[in-house]
Parts: structure tokens; sequence; C-alpha cells
């Protein structure tokens, strides 16, 4: 399942993604309008290439902090500008860093 991408004080909703009505994690819940801003404060901050599983991923990106995604670096070795979600994220990219985390934690 393809989760929504609302976070609401660093915190994202449970729900399905498109669904309908609120948006909820446990028993806080949201409407758009009280929902973080799209742009990852993250973007910009010094960061470095993960560990990378057997098979090379994540590809020399860098997790970042705040919406533990992968993200490209700069040549200066800063997170590229982000967004806390990917709409085109697929559900493979989404595995493979719940594999990630598994093997090397948090």
């Amino acid at each position: 399942m393809t989760f929504c991408r609302s976070r609401n004080d660093g915190r994202r909703c449970t729900r399905p993604l498109r669904h309908a009505g609120l948006h909820r994690h446990r028993t806080i819940m949201w409407a758009d309008a009280g929902a973080d801003p799209a742009h990852c404060s993250g973007s910009g901050e010094p960061g470095e290439p993960a560990a990378l599983l057997a098979d090379g991923f994540p590809d020399g990106r860098a997790l970042c902090p705040v919406c533990l995604r992968f993200i490209p670096l700069d040549d200066a070795g800063r997170l590229i500008g982000h967004d806390t979600a990917d709409e085109g994220e697929t559900d493979a990219e989404a595995r493979r860093r719940g594999e990630w985390f598994n093997a090397h934690g948090w």
C-alpha cells in the first residue's frame, strides 16, 4: 500500500494515497490547511552517501534526516532541494528503502 504524503509537525499521514477526508496519524488529525509545507527543511543540509546494499541501492544518495528519503547530493555535498514526499515514488523504491532500514537501521 502506498500511503498519503501529507505531514503535520513531522508526523506522516497513515491513510492510503489519495484518500478522502482528514489526514490521520494515530489520534492526531489535520486538514490540508494544517499540513506542513511540501518543501523539506532538510534541503541544502550537508550529507554523505548512505551505506550501500549488495545491489548498490541507494546509488550514492544520502539519507535526509528530516523526511527519511534518499536524496542526491550537489557538488558541495549538500542535499539538493526536495519535497518531503515524491508523488512519483514507486512501490519498488519504497520497498528498497524499507530493506535499507532493515539492514542499516535508523
